[in-house]
């Protein structure tokens, strides 16, 4: 075959000719749910044509599972209990036994990087190490 794609995440080509069946395969999980459909070059003409419906339909899926996921990173869940996204009350013990409590603010400059900043409530009091964790999110976020 001389058409050979660039970019095939999620996709691979099915070669089966007993059965008759050519096309690309595309498959894709995340956090248990499945999606998978199969591009057939028959019914789009011929493989480049198949491929390109695939990566098509590959991306539209990925999109919607991105928005779905900030969707859910943006709401302020049940467990939360700073009523700030990113903002939470923290406790690090030492090895001593002793307790230290921070406001961090956390965030997400790039895809697979969490950044965070903590703002000691001994140093600044709890309301400002609060406020102060705060505007430290929105300031990174914006």
């Amino acid at each position: 075959m001389s058409f050979i794609p660039a970019n095939n995440y999620g996709i691979a080509r099915i070669e089966i000719p007993a059965a008759g069946t050519f096309g690309w395969q595309v498959r894709l999980q995340r956090r248990g749910e499945k999606s998978s459909r199969l591009f057939s070059d028959r019914s789009h003409g011929d493989a480049q044509l198949a491929f390109l419906a695939a990566s098509q339909w590959r991306d539209s899926i990925l999109s919607q599972w991105q928005q779905q996921e900030r969707a859910r990173v943006c709401e302020v869940s049940g467990r939360n209990v700073s009523g700030v996204v990113g903002v939470s009350r923290i406790v690090v013990r030492a090895a001593s036994g002793a307790e230290y409590y921070f406001w961090q603010a956390t965030w997400c400059p790039n895809v697979n990087t969490r950044r965070s900043v903590r703002f000691s409530v001994k140093k600044h009091g709890d309301t400002l190490a609060y406020q102060l964790a705060i505007e430290a999110r929105r300031l990174a976020v914006e």
